[in-house]
């Protein structure tokens, strides 16, 4: 199984726009592969200029953010490639896409860092925050998976944001957890609004 780290990916469209995303970098030898589903954005960009920034956000609601809609998020200019990368971050790394595999569903880029930085110290780990990275993910595939196991998935995950989130945390779990109700019904809510 390859190595799939969670990231902020950032792109910039032909016209300057920003695309900021959650997305799992494939590690393949020294190199890392973005492999967006079309359609996207992502694709497009990439298509009009071969680059992309990878952030490790230091607050998580960048995360449950981008996959509910929140997408704002503080950028700074990046050092090597064209585009901008998360401001609030552990660190980040810069991409240029040195090739890529067509697909029609999905295709794969394949990016060489240019530069890497790192920006803040890391201390250590938090449960909820990795609770929240999987509840992110499993919104992202209310379309794919049945009802059951993603509340199956999202009853076991909520025990580690009631035992250890932050209230970082907890707004992040509770824009996942509405995002999950919306589309499953109001049962689908694991926490109440009290306990996020």
């Amino acid at each position: 199984m390859p190595l799939i780290l969670e990231t902020i990916v950032t792109t910039l469209s032909p016209a300057g726009a920003l695309h900021l995303v959650p997305f799992g970098l494939i590690q393949e030898g020294e190199d890392y592969v973005l492999a967006p589903f079309r359609p996207s954005p992502t694709i497009e960009n990439l298509e009009a200029s071969p680059y992309f920034a990878a952030s490790s956000p230091r607050d998580i609601r960048v995360i449950a953010g981008a996959v509910t809609g929140r997408r704002d998020w503080p950028t700074e200019p990046c050092e090597t490639i064209p585009g901008r990368r998360l401001a609030d971050s552990f660190g980040h790394a810069e991409f240029e896409v040195a090739g890529v595999e067509q697909d029609a569903q999905r295709p794969r880029y394949r990016g060489r860092i240019r530069h890497r930085a790192a920006h803040a110290a890391f201390i250590g780990y938090n449960r909820a925050q990795a609770a929240v990275l999987e509840a992110a993910v499993l919104s992202t595939r209310l379309h794919m998976l049945e009802p059951a196991k993603i509340l199956g998935e999202m009853t076991y995950l909520a025990i580690a944001i009631a035992k250890t989130a932050g209230p970082r945390e907890r707004e992040a779990w509770g824009w996942i957890e509405d995002k999950v109700a919306a589309a499953l019904g109001p049962d689908a809510r694991i926490l109440g609004r009290e306990d996020r």
